[in-house]
C-alpha cells in the first residue's frame, strides 16, 4: 500500500477565524483556542466538526504572519512555526523554545486511509498519560493502541482495555507539553518503541488528523488546560466517596442485607453496597429477580435505615424478547444499531441474543435514561455501567454495523461514553440530585459524566501496583473519580494482599472492594480477627479524612486536577520519580505522598522529593531529596506528610449520613514554606451548591509570622463542624496559641465562626 505524504502548502487564506492551507493531498486547519491551545485538523475531506470530547469553541484571536516559505501563528504564550515545503508544523513556547515538531522527513502521511503523525523525538523525552494503560509512569519506549475492549484476565503488559484517552503530556528539556488526538476511530500512538528511538508518532485508521496542543510549562497546567477544553467532573455525591462493597453476585437481598448488617454489627465503616447482574429477571435490564429480590423497596428501605447506599450494575444489550418493555419499546421506534439493510444487530451477552441502544442518538439517550424509574422509585441511586466496551461475548460486532450515521469503526472507542451520559442525564433528571455512574468503557470528556474503574484485574501483587500506575495516569487524563477492584477481581488474593490492597484503597479515589463468583469472599471479617482489625483501622481512616477528601474533589470540579496524582504532576523535572522503583509513589490531594508495597515485603525503599516529610504514623520527620528505607509492616503502609501540609480531619463517623460530632480537626505540619489550602463543604447530594449554598474558606500557614489564618467563610451553606481543633505536628516547644487574640491550649476546640479567625503561635 502506498504511502502519501502531506505534501507542499499550495494556498493559504484565512476563512471565519480559521488559518486554511491546502496541498494537492489534503487540507489543513489551524484554531486558535486560548493563548495555550492551538488545534490543528488535517485531512483528505473534513467530516462534519463534531467531538465527544471537546465542550469549548475556538477564540476568535487568532492572528498569523506569512513569508514565502513558513507562517507564524503567535498566541503570546505560544508560536506555531508551519513550514510551507514541505508541510510541517513545529511548535514553540514565547521565547522561541521548542517544543514538539513534526519529523522533518515524514510529518503526516496515509496509508490507505491511516493516518499517521511522526514528531520528533527529543533525547530526554519523557511521556505520561493515556489513561487506563499497562507499562510504566514513562511510556518513552512503549506503544499503544486505542480500540476498547472487554478483557477479563488481562496482564500487566495486556494492551488495548476497556478505556480510550488519546491525551499526553510530553516533558524535556525543563519543558512541558500536552497533545490530545481526537479520533474516536482505532488510534496508535508509538513513544520511540519501534523507530530506532528515532521519532515518536500517533495516528488512526481512518479519519482526521484533529490534535489539540497545550503549551503550558507546569503539568498542572497542562491538566487544567485539557478538562477546560474537554470539562470537569461535577461535585459528587458525598456518599460514593465512602467505603463500597460489591461482589459478582449478592444473591438475594438477604445476602445483601446481611452483609450491610455486618458491617455495622463489627463497625466498619460503609455507605455503599452493591447488586450485580443477580437481581435482574434473568439479567434483563430494569428488572428485578421476583424470587431473590421479591422487594426491591423493603430491601433499599433497610439498606437506607442502616445508612447505605444502593448502586444497580447495567448492561447495554437489551434481551429479544417480545413482551419485555424495553426491547418492545427499543424495536417499535428503532433504537437499536443495525446493519446497513436495516436489519437489527444481534449480539449474545448475559440475557442471551440482544439487541444495542444506539446510544448516539438523542433521543435514544432520552429512552434510556427514563427507563431508570424502575430503579429509582425503589430508591437506587447509582448505577453501574457495565459491558458497554461494547461487550458481546467476544464477537467482534462487525465492522457494517450503525449506530445513527455512524459505523462501527467509526465510534467503538466512545460507545461506552455515549452510554454513561445517557445514565447520567437521565438519572440525574430523575433524583433531582447527583447520582452516582460508574463506567468501565470510556473516552475523553467521560469526567463530565461518570466515575471509571479499571475493569477485570487479578489478585496478585503486580495487578495491584500497575492498578496505582492506572488510577494516576487516569488523573493526568482529566478522571478525579477512578477506582480498581480492591483485592483482585479475579483469582484469590492472600489474606497480605488483601489487607496491603485494603490499605492502598483508602487513598485510592473510589474505594470499592469487589470479586469475581467462584472467588472467595472478600468482606473485611473474612480474613480472621486480626486481619480485621487492620482493615477496619485503615477504612476508618478513610473517613476520618472525608473533609480533607472532599475538599480534594472541589480542586478538582474546578481546575481538574486529580486526588490521586503521579508524582510527576508535582515533581516533573525530578527525574528519580520516574525510576520503576519509585513511579508508584504517588500524592493523595496536595499533601499526603504514598508509597505502595507489595504483600510480600514488610519494608521498602521511598523516595522523598526536596522539603520536608513527616511519617504519618510515627511522627517522624525526614529531609527529602533522597532515598529512606521505611518500615513497612501489613498494619502501617509508609503514608507521609508534606512540611507545611494542611489536612483538616474529622473524627470517626460509621457512614457519611452520619453528623459526626461537630468537631474540624485543623491539622497543620511545621515546614520551612508558607502553603494554603481550600477547604470547602457543602450538602454532599444536592445542586445547591452551583447557587451557591456552599462553605468555602483560605487556610493559611505562614512560619515566617508564625500565624494559621482561616479566611472568612465564603458561601452559604453552614459548616457541620461547629468546633475547631487544632492538631499541631512539629511544632516544637508550643504549649498555647492564641486564636484571635485569645490564649488557649491546642488540646482546646474553638467556635468555627464565619469570619476570619486568627491563630498565632
Amino acid at each position: 500500500m502506498q504511502v502519501q505524504f502531506l505534501g507542499n502548502a499550495l494556498s493559504v487564506n484565512k476563512e471565519d477565524n480559521t488559518v486554511v492551507i491546502k496541498t494537492a493531498e489534503a487540507e489543513a486547519r489551524v484554531w486558535v483556542y486560548s493563548p495555550t491551545i492551538i488545534r490543528i485538523s488535517i485531512s483528505k475531506e473534513h467530516s462534519a466538526d463534531t467531538s465527544f470530547a471537546v465542550i469549548q469553541k475556538p477564540s476568535h484571536n487568532l492572528t498569523y504572519t506569512e513569508t514565502g516559505s513558513e507562517i507564524v501563528v503567535n498566541t503570546g504564550a505560544l508560536k506555531l512555526h508551519i513550514d510551507k515545503a514541505p508541510l510541517r508544523f513545529s511548535f514553540y513556547t514565547a521565547d522561541d523554545k521548542a517544543l514538539s515538531q513534526d519529523d522533518r522527513r515524514f510529518g503526516v502521511n496515509w496509508q490507505g486511509t491511516r493516518v499517521m503523525n511522526y514528531r520528533k523525538l527529543y533525547p530526554d523525552e519523557k511521556f505520561i498519560g493515556l489513561g487506563e494503560k499497562t507499562g510504566d509512569l514513562n511510556r518513552r519506549g512503549s506503544s499503544y493502541y486505542n480500540w476498547n475492549s472487554d478483557v477479563p484476565e488481562h496482564t500487566p503488559k495486556s494492551d488495548p482495555l476497556y478505556e480510550t484517552f488519546p491525551f499526553f503530556i510530553g516533558i524535556h528539556g525543563g519543558l512541558t507539553y500536552g497533545l490530545f488526538f481526537d479520533n474516536t476511530h482505532k488510534s496508535y500512538f508509538d513513544f520511540g518503541a519501534s523507530t530506532d528511538d528515532q521519532m515518536s508518532s500517533f495516528g488512526a485508521d481512518a479519519g482526521d488528523l484533529n490534535y489539540y496542543f497545550f503549551g503550558a510549562q507546569t503539568v498542572p497546567q497542562l491538566i487544567e488546560d485539557y478538562t477546560w477544553l474537554t470539562g470537569r467532573m461535577e461535585m459528587p455525591p458525598l456518599w460514593s466517596l465512602g467505603y463500597q462493597q460489591c461482589r459478582w453476585s449478592y444473591a438475594s437481598a438477604a445476602e445483601v442485607l446481611e452483609v450491610a448488617e455486618h458491617l455495622r454489627k463489627d463497625n466498619i465503616p460503609a455507605d455503599v453496597m452493591y447488586c450485580d447482574i443477580d437481581y435482574m429477571d434473568h439479567y434483563k435490564i430494569f428488572t428485578w429477580n421476583k424470587q431473590t429480590f421479591p422487594d426491591p423497596k423493603g430491601m433499599i428501605d433497610k439498606l437506607k435505615e442502616m445508612n447505605f447506599h444502593l448502586v444497580t450494575i447495567v448492561d447495554p444489550g437489551i434481551k429479544i424478547e417480545p413482551g419485555y418493555k424495553q426491547y418492545d419499546e427499543g424495536v417499535a421506534k428503532n433504537y437499536f444499531a443495525t446493519y446497513p439493510n436495516g436489519e437489527k444487530f444481534v449480539g449474545s451477552v448475559w440475557p442471551g441474543r440482544c439487541h444495542f441502544p444506539d446510544f448516539y442518538r438523542d433521543d435514544v439517550r432520552k429512552w434510556w435514561g427514563a427507563s431508570f424509574t424502575a430503579l429509582t422509585e425503589p430508591g437506587v441511586e447509582g448505577f453501574w455501567n457495565d459491558m458497554n466496551e461494547p461487550s458481546a461475548w467476544g464477537q467482534d460486532i462487525p465492522w457494517m454495523v450503525k449506530f445513527g450515521n455512524y459505523y462501527m469503526p467509526e465510534v467503538r472507542n466512545a460507545y461506552g461514553m455515549q452510554m454513561a451520559r445517557a445514565t447520567f442525564e437521565g438519572t440525574k433528571k430523575i433524583l433531582g440530585k447527583r447520582p452516582f455512574v460508574l463506567t468501565r468503557a470510556a473516552y475523553a470528556g467521560t469526567q463530565r459524566y461518570s466515575a471509571v474503574w479499571t475493569g477485570d484485574n487479578s489478585a496478585y501483587d503486580a495487578h495491584m501496583l500497575l492498578g496505582v500506575r492506572m488510577v494516576n495516569a487516569l488523573g493526568i487524563t482529566g478522571m478525579p473519580l477512578v477506582g480498581v477492584d480492591i483485592g483482585g477481581f479475579m483469582g484469590d488474593p492472600t489474606p497480605e494482599l488483601m489487607v496491603r490492597w485494603n490499605s492502598l484503597g483508602v487513598y485510592t479515589p473510589m474505594f470499592r472492594n469487589h470479586a469475581a463468583k467462584g472467588t472467595i469472599y472478600r468482606e473485611p471479617w473474612r480474613w480472621g480477627k486480626q486481619n480485621e482489625d487492620i482493615i477496619r483501622k485503615d477504612i476508618e481512616q478513610r473517613y476520618k479524612l472525608l473533609p480533607y477528601i472532599y475538599s480534594g474533589y472541589y480542586q478538582a470540579h474546578q481546575t481538574g486536577l486529580p486526588v490521586a496524582r503521579t508524582l510527576a504532576i508535582d515533581y516533573t523535572q525530578d527525574t528519580i520519580i520516574y525510576h520503576t522503583k519509585y513511579q508508584n509513589q504517588f500524592l493523595f490531594g496536595d499533601a499526603i505522598m504514598v508509597a505502595p508495597v507489595e504483600s510480600t515485603k514488610l519494608s521498602e525503599d521511598v523516595y522523598l522529593p526536596h522539603g520536608d516529610w513527616y511519617r504519618l504514623s510515627t511522627g517522624e520527620k525526614f529531609a527529602g531529596g533522597d532515598t529512606i528505607a521505611a518500615a513497612a509492616p501489613l498494619n502501617d503502609l509508609p503514608v507521609f506528610i508534606k512540611g507545611s501540609a494542611i489536612i483538616p480531619m474529622q473524627n470517626l463517623i460509621q457512614s457519611t449520613n452520619e453528623k459526626g460530632d461537630g468537631i474540624l480537626l485543623l491539622n497543620v505540619w511545621y515546614g520551612k514554606e508558607a502553603n494554603s489550602f481550600t477547604y470547602y463543604e457543602d450538602d454532599g447530594s444536592s445542586y445547591d451548591y452551583q447557587k451557591g449554598a456552599c462553605y468555602k474558606r483560605d487556610i493559611s500557614f505562614d512560619p515566617a509570622k508564625k500565624t494559621i489564618i482561616l479566611s472568612a467563610v465564603d458561601g452559604a451553606f453552614p459548616s457541620k463542624f461547629t468546633r475547631i481543633k487544632l492538631v499541631l505536628h512539629g511544632f516544637e516547644g508550643i504549649k498555647k496559641v492564641k486564636v484571635d487574640s485569645k490564649s488557649i491550649s491546642p488540646d482546646d476546640t474553638f467556635t468555627n465562626g464565619s469570619k476570619e479567625i486568627k491563630i498565632a503561635f
